[in-house]
């Protein structure tokens, strides 16, 4: 009996220990009450508490914590009325101050959230706020963080999570939104076919150009070729008038050295003209003043005698002045 006593008295020991030894974990708090009354916070570590005295009021996490709120409805200064949820980024500074600050204190940040919301939507049109949410954020969070302070809760960030317009406002902004679009599709293409215009004009301005370099080269190649062509056509006529020359010359002296009659010597020089006009574009002018063929067959025997090479400069004056003339 004494055995089973002892046995029950080290039972209600170990219970009576364990439940007044407490740990507390990382980034929580416990609130103790002693009688009903506040007697402390507990910070991380290991704690006892007083048997049946004491009691661990509420245990509280100090992790920054998120809460999403459902839409709610709002009406914008131009009476338009949209569903917007939020979503509150929030942390317990003061354990105590959460547990005796307020009873339901995510209930409590949700109607301050809702009030907030519409207090501010409520100064700004329906543009205005599809395009100020960083501003809408902003002063919700100053409103909410000056708000919530007396509860020991600390307001770090709040977000405009979804704008819920009306549908007929939703249907008027896809159509502009659909206009707008056109309206840089056609900026783009009108640019697109700018561009091409300009680049086909430069093309065609490039090829005229490069045309017109070609013809012009073209032009003095062919000038030049033409020029070449005359040089070498008067100088084979320079060459052919000198050697009939030469030969009529040469065909005058043998004949005088034959001691041939005058009537020879006139026939001999009409045969060396003929020849010399003979299937050529070259003209001989006979000289009016020379008294019969006779005359002229002895001047052109004179001058052979006295140097023949005064007649080959004359010959080559008379070529020179046929190039330039051509």
């Amino acid at each position: 009996m004494s055995i089973i006593l002892f046995i029950i008295v080290i039972a209600l020991l170990a219970m009576i220990i364990s439940s007044t030894v407490r740990i507390v974990p990382q980034a929580h708090a416990y609130v103790v009450e002693r009688l009903g009354a506040y007697q402390g916070t507990w910070s991380v570590g290991l704690h006892v508490k007083v048997p049946f005295i004491d009691r661990v009021a509420r245990k509280v996490n100090l992790k920054e914590q998120v809460v999403d709120f459902p839409p709610q409805p709002v009406i914008t200064k131009d009476n338009v009325t949209m569903q917007i949820d939020t979503v509150v980024y929030f942390q317990i500074t003061d354990p105590k101050l959460y547990s005796y600050g307020v009873e339901n204190p995510i209930m409590a940040i949700e109607n301050l959230t809702a009030t907030t919301l519409r207090n501010v939507i409520g100064d700004l049109e329906l543009d205005e706020t599809l395009t100020s949410r960083e501003t809408i954020n902003t002063q919700m969070r100053a409103t909410l963080d000056v708000a919530t302070d007396p509860w020991g809760i600390k307001v770090n960030r709040v977000e405009l999570k979804n704008i819920i317009p009306p549908a007929a406002i939703q249907d008027a902004m896809e159509k502009q939104m659909k206009a707008e679009r056109e309206r840089r599709e056609a900026i783009l293409i009108a640019e697109g076919e700018k561009k091409s215009a300009i680049l086909r004009a430069e093309g065609q301005k490039e090829s005229m150009v490069l045309q017109a370099e070609g013809d012009k080269e073209a032009a003095i190649l062919r000038a030049e070729a033409k020029k070449e062509a005359t040089i070498r056509e008067a100088e084979g006529q320079a060459e052919a008038i000198r050697a009939i020359q030469k030969a009529n010359a040469q065909g005058i002296e043998s004949i005088k050295a034959a001691k041939a009659d005058d009537a020879v010597i006139q026939l001999k020089s009409l045969e060396a003209f003929a020849k010399a006009a003979d299937g050529k574009a070259t003209k001989i002018i006979i000289p009016s003043e020379i008294q019969g063929m006779a005359g002229l067959v002895k001047s052109i025997t004179e001058v052979a005698k006295d140097d023949e090479k005064n007649i080959a400069d004359l010959i080559e004056e008379q070529v020179q002045d046929t190039v330039k003339e051509q």
